[in-house]
Formats: structure tokens, sequence, C-alpha cells
């Protein structure tokens, strides 16, 4: 069993708009709800994948309930969302047809006491003890310890589960130490962690602060990966117009899964690539394309990179 976290779950709301102009009224041509927060997007992809797949998290009031009838008509997927008083967030996402491109407004979430924190920890400590690997993702809610991610680390490195996480600012800067197996920033947040915009020295330096890989997000040019195998760019055949939300999440099933799999580094960037531009043509994040990902995966260029430079 894979487990994914998502501590700030989120009922994800898309209206589509023939073209998305400010200061009018706009009329919606459609709208869809998902179960949503990274973590979940994490789940339904690995799942699709043909793992087993265990989702917790926080959810709570009616947009908890939401997400939760939601997650159950997700094939593969085990709910395992931790209760909490406040009110799940919700997320609206805009999408103007006419050019492809998606706004987001992102809430920040329920208000977590710490009695609330405790019981999750409680369950946490008892599904990492039967999972072959453990995903982190996503923002921590309001009354969360900032601490948060290197304590959940620390508890499934004792349990024996390698850690993806997946994560930014502080709560990343602080997991980080504690040393996971994977992080997988984007360049802006992993500028924000080293302070360096130069991805290839600030991958490698952020290996230097505790995590045994890093992973960058380099948009359409790929994924840059600093492991202790050697240091590869990944890049997708060609760039694809379509909606990229979520691809950063699928690129994270897909080294997941590759990981419990204990496929080599060449092979786990290959995976990671194809299907996040596989998810770029799918309609909503936590799903791809099947066929662009068929088509993608045997065109995915990985090149290592010297210990000098590019």
């Amino acid at each position: 069993m894979i487990l994914t976290v998502t501590l700030n779950t989120a009922l994800d709301v898309t209206h589509r708009v023939p073209r998305l102009l400010p200061h009018t009224s706009h009329r919606v041509t459609a709208v869809t709800e998902r179960a949503g927060g990274k973590g979940l997007n994490v789940a339904r992809v690995l799942a699709a994948l043909g793992h087993e797949v265990t989702a917790t998290g926080f959810a709570g009031g009616p947009a908890g309930t939401v997400v939760r009838d939601l997650l159950a008509g997700s094939p593969g997927v085990v709910d395992a969302l931790v209760p909490c008083a406040g009110t799940t967030r919700r997320t609206l996402a805009v999408v103007d047809e006419s050019t492809g491109d998606t706004t987001q407004f992102n809430e920040p979430g329920p208000q977590i006491s710490a009695v609330e924190w405790s019981a999750f920890l409680a369950r946490y400590t008892e599904l990492a003890a039967g999972a072959r690997a453990v995903a982190l993702c996503g923002s921590l809610p309001p009354g969360v310890p900032v601490g948060a991610y290197a304590v959940l680390v620390r508890a499934a490195r004792a349990a024996g589960a390698p850690v993806l996480l997946d994560t930014s600012g502080e709560a990343l800067r602080r997991g980080v130490a504690a040393r996971p197996e994977i992080i997988k920033p984007n360049a802006a947040e992993l500028a924000e962690l080293t302070g360096s915009r130069d991805p290839l020295p600030a991958t490698r330096d952020a290996r230097r602060r505790g995590a045994h890989a890093v992973v960058t997000s380099l948009g359409p040019e790929g994924l840059l990966a600093a492991t202790p195998d050697g240091t590869w760019q990944a890049t997708p055949p060609r760039t694809l117009r379509g909606n990229p939300t979520g691809a950063g999440d699928s690129a994270v099933a897909g080294l997941l899964s590759a990981l419990t799999e204990d496929l080599p580094w060449p092979d786990r960037l290959t995976r990671a690539v194809a299907l996040s531009t596989a998810t770029v043509h799918a309609p909503t994040a936590g799903e791809f394309d099947p066929r662009t990902y068929a088509e993608v995966r045997g065109s995915v260029k990985v090149t290592a990179v010297p210990a000098g430079g590019r």
C-alpha cells in the first residue's frame, strides 16, 4: 500500500467560460467538482497505475462531506481522512476556453486544533506502519505546526517507509532537514529554499540540506534530478497545450510508483515526465490521458548532467 497525505484537502470547483475578462460578468458553460488537494490527485493517478492507495489528511464540514462522497467514487483509493470541526476549503479554477489558461483561487483551509492534530498523528503512525512508501503533499492548514512535515517524515522513516515530500516555504525547509527520500519542488520553491535561481546548483544544494534526492519541476522543460546515482534532466518531446493543473502531482505519482518498483532513476524520470505531460491533456487534476502517456513515454529524453554543470 502507498499512503498519500493531504493535510489541507479541498473541494476543487472548476468553472469553464468562453473568455475570461476582468470587471465583467461571465456565463459559465460547465462546472465540475473534484475531491482535491495535491495528495488526493497523487492518489488517483497511483490507483490508475494499478497501485493500492490509502489517502489520509483532514476533512470537515459540508465541503468535507462532499470531498469524501467524491473520493468514494475514485476506484482503488481507500478513504482514511480524519474528521475535523472546521470546514474543508474550496478552490475555484476558472478555465478560459479561448486560450486554455486557468485562473486559480485557493482558500486557506480549516483551523486545526491541537486535539485534532494529535488524532491525526495517531492515525498516520498506524497507517505508515503498513505503507511501502508515503507522499506528503501540499500546504498546511491553519493550526498545524509549521514543522509538521518534519514530524511525519521521521515517523514514516521509523516505520521503514520512504517519503516523497512536495510542499513549499518553511514547511519544506523544516521537512527537508528530516531527510526524506525525495523532495519535488518547482523552480520557484527551490529558489526560495536555497536562495539560488540557477536550478542545477540549487538542486544539488537542496540535497546537501538533507534530501536523499531532489527532483525539480522546470515546467515545459521537464524535470531536473540530483540523486545519489547521478544528475539527469528529463524533457518531454514537445510542449502541449492544455490545462497544467495537477501535472506536478502526476509527476509525484510517477516518481513514487517507480520508487516502489525499484526502477533506476532514468526510468523513474521518464515515467514522471510522461504522466505529467499526459495530465495536461486530461480534463481535471488527478487524471491523465492514457493515449498521450503511451505516446510520450517512449519519447522522453533523459540526459545525464556532468558534475561540472549542464
